[in-house]
């Protein structure tokens, strides 16, 4: 069956993914969350940075500050031909929302915004004594440079408080409600190069193959235990992601050898200990020479047990009559750096299987149960 009786969630949804904002172009998504904010009496402030458009938006100005938070930017269709449906048209196609972005995370920002609206419309004095916030980013799925946390710096420089934040992403895994993050792992990703000699490959003994000098040594960084793990998160391992050395030359030893890996690492570790254990490693004696670079693309965090988590498993069994199982696992989000300024920071949203590929879908169903459950948020967080 082709098309659906709209409902607030499903239209803001359709009008946002009609919007072909892929990072870094915004083309006007976010005025669209802007225009059903103002409305609400929300004060606007629009943070462009560099290419990047992001909004941050507050009702009230007492009390506990609650703020939704998300991205409006998304990724590349890939070759749309290959969709079940146009991935801007937002079709609605046998009781579900296809588009890019319905599940990360444009569906989830249309159940904020809606769940907002009618939170408010059933407690009219709510801003007497608290507070509603949106922190809405355009750089998520792009460098994560100049949305998030731009705007953070920003707050602090306005001395804004969060007090609650919830992150849209979608973390549900087979049915809505099933998981949500409670903390992410931190990334670094570094770099190594070894240098050794060129030379002609039938007279090694004048090369230095450094392909075969660096080999023990990746093989030693590799096995490192850098923590056990515990119950929230998996023990932190270097993975090596990629090696390359010479031009392909079957004939020629290579002068060089560069190796790429990442770590995703616990709150027990810190960029700065990674670093240290990794050239504890690299300085043992016999190792060749080796220069490291390491970047850090996200700090862990891990928000523990308080009003924000017990307010979510509630509004989650009463909505959809399952209980929510929390993890760290999975990729990054902005909730990284949100974290850092809010430590009751949590992330919860529609089931993410789709999302970055070919028809990327949503269940009109989840739609509207995902709505309901930030409204329920609202009621059991403010009126427990």
């Amino acid at each position: 069956m082709v098309g659906e009786s709209p409902t607030p969630s499903l239209t803001l949804a359709q009008a946002l993914i009609r919007t072909p904002s892929v990072t870094p172009h915004d083309r006007g998504c976010q005025e669209i969350l802007i225009q059903r904010l103002s409305a609400l009496g929300f004060q606007i402030h629009r943070l462009r940075f560099g290419e990047v458009e992001n909004f941050y938006a507050r009702l009230g100005t007492a009390g506990k500050n609650f703020c939704f938070a998300g991205h409006t930017d998304v990724v590349a269709t890939g070759n749309p031909e290959a969709w079940r449906a146009d991935p801007f048209a937002a079709q609605v196609i046998d009781g579900h929302l296809f588009g890019r972005g319905a599940c990360d995370m444009k569906g989830a920002l249309s159940a904020m915004v809606v769940a907002c609206e009618q939170f408010l419309a059933d407690n009219p004095h709510f801003i007497d004594q608290n507070s509603l916030s949106f922190l809405i980013t355009g750089d998520e799925e792009g460098e994560a440079v100049d949305g998030t946390v731009r705007v953070l710096a920003w707050l602090k420089e306005q001395k804004e408080q969060l007090d609650y934040c919830l992150v849209g992403e979608p973390t549900s895994v087979a049915q809505l409600g099933d998981c949500l993050k409670n903390g992410r792992r931190g990334s670094v990703n570094g770099i190594l190069v070894f240098q050794g000699k060129q030379g002609h490959v039938a007279y090694p003994h004048l090369a230095d193959n450094p392909i075969h000098r660096s080999a023990p040594v990746l093989a030693r960084l590799a096995g490192i235990q850098f923590d056990q793990g515990d119950h929230h998160f998996p023990a932190t391992s270097i993975q090596l992601t990629n090696i390359q050395a010479g031009d392909g030359s079957t004939n020629v030893v290579p002068g060089s050898l560069e190796a790429r890996f990442n770590i995703r690492f616990s709150p027990k570790n810190s960029p700065e200990s990674l670093e240290k254990t990794i050239r504890t490693v690299l300085d043992e004696p016999g190792n060749p020479a080796c220069q490291l670079t390491m970047k850090v693309s996200g700090l862990p965090f891990l928000s523990e047990d308080g009003p924000l988590r017990s307010a979510l498993d509630r509004s989650v069994r009463e909505t959809l009559h399952r209980t929510p199982e929390a993890s760290t696992g999975g990729g990054t989000s902005d909730a990284r750096f949100i974290s850092q300024l809010c430590p009751q920071t949590m992330e919860f949203g529609l089931v993410g299987s789709s999302m970055h590929k070919l028809d990327e879908g949503v269940p009109l169903a989840d739609l509207e149960d995902l709505t309901q459950v930030y409204r329920r948020l609202l009621q059991i967080l403010f009126d427990p």
